[in-house]
């Protein structure tokens, strides 16, 4: 088979780019904004590789007209963006910014008049600085504050915003920035970190809550999933990977599915009351999945935990990250293996069964870091072929009865990827940051031909 070829999908399958605010609007000192987490952990020195910051990004904020005329170019139905928090509520609570919430204003306003769907994430982990010092999301409070940042944007944008996120992937959040210190905002606490990812997960209920009584439309997740694999099939190999298959996949989508945690994690989130759980699994329209690789997970190993994007974990955690061998990478070292992608929205099928909402994919995407050549174009065929490939496992997991209603790549832009700065490029537009110059790669002209025949098919 092309590896740049692409299946058959549905009419009516939506067809998107994602990005998200931390990481390409840049103006962190502008129009009102308040301090983020990620502000303040990127200040520390050591951080952020490069000793890069968000200062400027893609400046997306000042740039939105070109990035709508780029995606209007690309044939996109929808734009999956974020709202940055401490842009509409600088403190996280109180009066709204009207500089921030007029951003997105024209933003939504811009999208609308190119006819692309507004399609925010509410919360993509900059968490307003004050909320953060008082605690972040190891405290309550801050999943009541989130339902009232919620509702007063649902109210605001109900009327022109037809799909909402209320969180993006609570599992980095709770693990990179609460358990392993690798993200904002930077903690190390281990297991100790989980009743974060409860927080998040009752802040996701209210909010959903509170988008409903604003008059908010069609709401969903965006959560992270993988393919967990045990390193063997020796009894610790499979213990250890089902614990870490628990850790990252099902304490975050059992609770919203089916109202539980999974019972091995209860010891870890004690006192959890039912009526939060009635919260957290407050009906959504439809289920969200970011999903680039699967892991492979084994017992402890002597002296290492394993690495994430080059961090060394906790060796006295009970599991250890092993290398998926015999794949291809990515520029990040992450493996490429389609037929994984396949297997985990099968295994969501299995698991929930009629539980199950319709699911779109809401981040798929790798990082390849070539810019441009001599011709002034880019290249870069791999990103094509990772695609094609992603959306050939995508259709097959269709075929196989997972009711998956649209796919959104990541990401529009090159931009800030966290961690590690600038030093990764996941964008089907090439960014030049010291120009702002956009330059469409290879693979832009490929997806925009993909969605133009799944549209004229």
């Amino acid at each position: 088979m092309d590896k740049s070829a692409t299946p058959c999908f549905p009419p009516g399958f939506v067809w998107g780019v994602s990005t998200a605010a931390y990481q390409v609007e840049g103006a962190v000192g502008e129009g009102g904004r308040g301090q983020s987490s990620w502000d303040a952990f990127a200040a520390e020195p050591g951080r952020i590789r490069g000793g890069d910051t968000a200062e400027v990004a893609c400046d997306h904020y000042h740039r939105y007209p070109e990035d709508i005329a780029l995606m209007a170019d690309l044939g996109v139905d929808a734009y999956r963006f974020s709202f940055s928090w401490p842009r509409v509520q600088p403190g996280g609570s109180g009066p709204v910014n009207a500089e921030g919430l007029a951003f997105y204003d024209r933003l939504v306003d811009g999208l609308l008049a190119a006819g692309i769907a507004p399609t925010p994430t509410l919360f993509h982990w900059d968490t307003p600085l004050e909320l953060e010092r008082a605690g972040g999301w190891l405290n309550r409070d801050t999943a009541e504050r989130f339902a009232e940042y919620a509702g007063l944007l649902g109210s605001h944008f109900s009327d022109r915003i037809p799909r909402w996120m209320t969180l993006n992937e609570p599992v980095s959040l709770t693990m990179l920035g609460y358990g392993a210190g690798i993200h904002a905002p930077g903690l190390e606490l281990g297991f100790d970190a989980l009743p974060a990812a409860h927080h998040l997960l009752l802040a996701h209920g209210l909010g959903v809550q509170s988008l409903r009584a604003a008059g908010a439309g069609s709401i969903g997740i965006a959560n992270n999933h993988g393919a967990t694999w045990p390193a063997s099939q020796a009894v610790e190999d499979l213990e250890a990977a089902a614990l870490y298959d628990n850790l990252a996949n099902w304490i975050f989508a059992d609770p919203i599915l089916t109202g539980a945690y999974p019972d091995v994690l209860a010891p870890y989130l004690p006192g959890v009351a039912d009526a939060d759980l009635a919260t957290i699994a407050t009906p959504i329209d439809w289920y969200g999945i970011n999903s680039y690789n699967p892991t492979v997970v084994g017992a402890p190993a002597a002296g290492t935990g394993g690495l994430i994007d080059g961090h060394a974990l906790d060796a006295s955690l009970p599991f250890s990250l092993r290398d998926v061998e015999g794949y291809p990478r990515t520029d990040f070292g992450w493996p490429i293996v389609p037929e994984a992608f396949t297997e985990m929205l099968l295994g969501f099928k299995a698991r929930y069964g009629s539980k199950l909402p319709p699911i779109y994919i809401t981040e798929n995407g790798a990082a390849f870091n070539d810019g441009p050549g001599a011709d002034g174009r880019v290249h870069d065929q791999r990103r094509i072929d990772y695609t094609a490939a992603h959306l050939q496992a995508l259709r097959a997991a269709m075929d196989g009865g997972v009711d998956i209603r649209g796919y959104f790549h990541w990401s529009l832009l090159d931009n800030f990827e966290w961690a590690a700065g600038y030093s990764q490029r996941f964008g089907l537009v090439h960014v030049d940051y010291g120009t702002q110059r956009r330059t469409p790669k290879d693979s832009f002209h490929w997806y925009r031909g993909v969605i133009g025949e799944s549209k004229s098919g």
